[in-house]
């Protein structure tokens, strides 16, 4: 017999939301299975149970914004560490991108909940996604997310000559990290000392750890795409809303 699962759990995996914004919605009494209102946290329910959500839950969601930061060096993406202060400092209205196609008033209300979806490093620059909306969220940091990061990554060889075409095909598939192989990544020359990574996981300063492997010192590295959506000419420390047509 299929076993019953949370209904918070059921709604994310449904993709109507985070199970955090499940159990809001629930307490609330937003959530409907097979037509009945359920309003008691933990409930449970069978996988082919119909579950929507009220009118009002849709409503809340649509509220919620999405911002994209061009990151600069010396700031952190999730919560201020070790003195360094988080990229969410910069969201305020005066670094607001001049060019930013959405018709919509920032408002500091904007900022609560609002959370990086992935993480880039310290001393890494670039595309960095902070976002209310859990789905969004759960499409690009979840546990079976498959959305491609694109980098541009300036290095040096620290021996002789080039990198060996092996170790290019190494950093592209045969690596592993902590005790597991790497999923197969994309990477080549972009120039005489720029190599361009794409990844679909993103292991803690993985592309750092992979070029150390190979004898190749990280010099530089800039996040400039995530899924389909670009960096484009967004300029470093500005931000800017995700479009209602862009999509990850």
């Amino acid at each position: 017999m299929t076993e019953q699962l949370r209904l918070s759990k059921r709604m994310s995996e449904l993709g109507l939301c985070s199970r955090r914004e499940a159990d809001e919605w629930i307490e609330r009494g937003w959530v409907r299975v097979d037509g009945k209102i359920v309003s008691e946290l933990g409930s449970k329910v069978f996988p082919h149970q119909r579950v929507s959500v009220e009118r009002q839950a849709a409503a809340e969601q649509s509220k919620r914004v999405t911002i994209l930061i061009n990151k600069p060096v010396g700031l952190v993406s999730g919560q201020a560490e070790d003195g360094h202060q988080p990229a969410i400092s910069l969201v305020k209205a005066e670094n607001r991108w001049s060019e930013c196609p959405v018709d919509n008033q920032f408002h500091p209300t904007q900022l609560m909940s609002l959370v990086a979806a992935g993480r880039l490093d310290i001393d890494s620059v670039g595309l960095l996604v902070l976002t209310q909306d859990g789905r969004i969220a759960k499409h690009l940091i979840g546990q079976d997310t498959t959305v491609e990061k694109e980098y541009l990554v300036r290095v040096q060889y620290s021996k002789p000559g080039r990198l060996p075409e092996k170790d290019l095909r190494l950093l592209n598939h045969g690596l592993s990290l902590d005790g597991k192989k790497l999923i197969p990544a994309k990477v080549r020359w972009q120039n005489d000392d720029q190599l361009n990574f794409i990844l679909k996981e993103g292991k803690k300063r993985q592309i750092r750890r992979m070029c150390e492997m190979v004898g190749l010192i990280v010099l530089g590295l800039k996040r400039v795409r995530i899924g389909k959506v670009k960096l484009g000419k967004l300029p470093e420390g500005q931000w800017r809303y995700l479009q209602e047509d862009e999509q990850f």
